[in-house]
Order: C-alpha cells, then sequence, then structure tokens
C-alpha cells in the first residue's frame, strides 16, 4: 500500500511515500479499512517536527483521522461487515499505525458509521476537532444553557465546531478571529459576537458584551499568551479551558476569581491505553454523527491534497489562519 512515512523528525520534507505492507487484522475485534481520506491537523506536525509522541518508536505513518470503508473484519466483530463506511479518531501517534496510507486497521469499538450526510472527506476531517472540542466543553467546562462562552480562534478546526456545539447546548457565544471574512463565518455557524484580535482589545470587548461580569466560559484553543490574558475576561467562579501547555503564568487573578482550570487532550485515552475513555470518544462521535444527519452540525473543509503532497498540506497548515480543516486523499478515491 501507499503511504507517507517520516523516519526522522524535521521539516515537512521527511514524509516521504513508500510501499508499506498492508496491515494485518491483530485482535479478534480488528478491522481493515481501506482509507479514503485522512484528516491533516496540528498534532500531526507537532509529531513530524519533534518526534513520535511513542517512544519506543523512531519512524511514523501520522494521521490521526480516519474515514473509508471496511474491507476485512476479525472473527469477533459485530458491529461492521465489509462495505460498511466508517469514521474515527485513532492511530498516528508512532509506528506504522497511523491514517496517511491507503488501509488502516482499526478495533470496531472506535470506529462509528459514517454518518450518511458527510463525504468521506468530510468525515476524515471532523473526528479530532469534535472530539476535542466536545471534551472540552461538555466534560470539562460542562457547560449549560444560557452561560456565556468565548471561543479563540473560532474560524480555526477546533473552534468552527466549538462554536456550533456551544451552540446547541444552548450557550450564547463570542469568539475571536482574524478579519471581516471570517467574522462573517462564525456568524453564520452561530456566534453571538465575533471579536477581531487583531485591532481590538478582547477583554474590553468582552467586559462590553457582558456588562462588565466576563464569561462564564472560556475556550482558548492559541497558547500561553491568550490563555494567561483570558483570565481577565472571565467572570468569577468560571471555567477556563485549554487544549495547549499554559506555560508559566501567575495565577493569582485566576484564584483570586476562583476559576475552575481544565487542560483538553483528546490523544489521552490512546496514550495511556484506557478502552473506556475511548469508548467514550466514539460515543461522542455517534452523537455528533446524528446531529450531521440532522443537519445541525457542520464541517468547514479548507482545502484537499493528495495523499502524495502531504508535506505541502503541512507547510499550508503551519502558515497559521486556517479556516476549518485539510484533507488528504487517497490515489483513485474521494
Amino acid at each position: 500500500m501507499k503511504a507517507m512515512l517520516m523516519r526522522q523528525p524535521g521539516g515537512p520534507e521527511v514524509l516521504t511515500e513508500l510501499d508499506l505492507p498492508t496491515p494485518e487484522l491483530q485482535g479478534p475485534r480488528d478491522l481493515l479499512v481501506r482509507l479514503h481520506a485522512a484528516g491533516v491537523n496540528p498534532v500531526d506536525t507537532k509529531i513530524r517536527s519533534r518526534g513520535p509522541l511513542l517512544p519506543e518508536t523512531l519512524t511514523a505513518v501520522l494521521g490521526c483521522d480516519g474515514a473509508g470503508v471496511v474491507e476485512a473484519v476479525a472473527e469477533s466483530v459485530t458491529r461492521f461487515k465489509p462495505g460498511d463506511a466508517v469514521w474515527y479518531c485513532h492511530g498516528g501517534l508512532g509506528g506504522a499505525h497511523g491514517n496517511y496510507a491507503e488501509y488502516a486497521v482499526v478495533d470496531e469499538t472506535i470506529a462509528q458509521p459514517k454518518p450518511e450526510s458527510l463525504s468521506f472527506v468530510e468525515a476524515a476531517a471532523a473526528p479530532l476537532v469534535l472530539i476535542t472540542a466536545w471534551e472540552a466543553l461538555h466534560d470539562r467546562a460542562r457547560i449549560q444553557a444560557n452561560q456565556t462562552l468565548l471561543i479563540h480562534a473560532g474560524a480555526g478546526g477546533v473552534g468552527h465546531v466549538a462554536i456550533q456545539l456551544a451552540r446547541l447546548a444552548g450557550a450564547r457565544v463570542a469568539t475571536t478571529v482574524g478579519g471581516a471574512g471570517k467574522a462573517s463565518f462564525v456568524h453564520g455557524l452561530g456566534a453571538e459576537f465575533a471579536i477581531d484580535y487583531r485591532s481590538e482589545d478582547v477583554v474590553g470587548a468582552i467586559a462590553d458584551w457582558t456588562g462588565g461580569r466576563g464569561v462564564d466560559v472560556c475556550f482558548d484553543t492559541v497558547g500561553p499568551e491568550v490563555f494567561a490574558r483570558s483570565i481577565e475576561a472571565m467572570a468569577t467562579y468560571g471555567d477556563l479551558v485549554t487544549i495547549l501547555d499554559p506555560g508559566p503564568v501567575s495565577l493569582k487573578e485566576a484564584r483570586n476569581r476562583n476559576l475552575r482550570i481544565s487542560l483538553e487532550l483528546m490523544l489521552t485515552p490512546q496514550l495511556k491505553g484506557l478502552p473506556d475513555a475511548l469508548a467514550h470518544q466514539g460515543d461522542i462521535l455517534r452523537r455528533c454523527g446524528e446531529l450531521f444527519d440532522a443537519g445541525e452540525l457542520r464541517i468547514e473543509i479548507a482545502g484537499t491534497y493528495p495523499l502524495d503532497r502531504a508535506a505541502d498540506a503541512h507547510r499550508r497548515l503551519e502558515t497559521g489562519g486556517m479556516q476549518g480543516k485539510l484533507v488528504l486523499t487517497m490515489p483513485g478515491l474521494d
């Protein structure tokens, strides 16, 4: 099978197309999936530049997100049969078990039926960002109807699905964007208030929007400087969630406001081998699939690249300012 392999950390050029053996079924509940598309996520570029997250490996096929058709099943599989379309988030952290390839093996408890309303490209773009946003908002922040919520980088991969999930939960959403075009985009997703971080004071704008109270929930998808500044935009007893390492930061004001601070890493179940948590993430995808098919959720595709141009996809992602997601497509498939 064709696959994109990194043999050592480095720039996008370390991604090399090779012919690798098609993976074989190992466990009793395994599925062999012929991939149609694979999502490209920031974690892929970080692993490529820094090295695999699984320390025992030096080379890796990247890609956590996949969508395709089941080609073969192991003896104990009950949920799927050959020919079924599936989507999932699994693999891509080290070794040959990523989705930048024509085939992948995944346990049936992790895969979910692909939403009928989504193409394979759309389905491959969605799992990691959906699970990240869902866990951050529902599991970490415990959002409730009528709460005010600030989502940073609302036009990005995680941000644009977080806006939609927050609105579906009944929250009022403010978000930061870079430019009028992205402001229009996030309003179309349900954001009530868009703040251009390049020309506006975010903390001041949030104070005006909330009558000086601050937001009940803030979801940081950007990093340390934004995380630190967000403390000043929070209401007392609020929830501040970040998907990145906040770095060294004074928490004095966070303590004065009695904030609950949470870290979100949706890769933890894979890294720690937690079957119950993996099953929970599968259930998140199932529920999101229902929302897609009900017309209540959408995924934005920023662009597609053929598998052998994975390096170009990484270069595009690393330039920043992405609206939506990038996806790799497999040879001869959509």
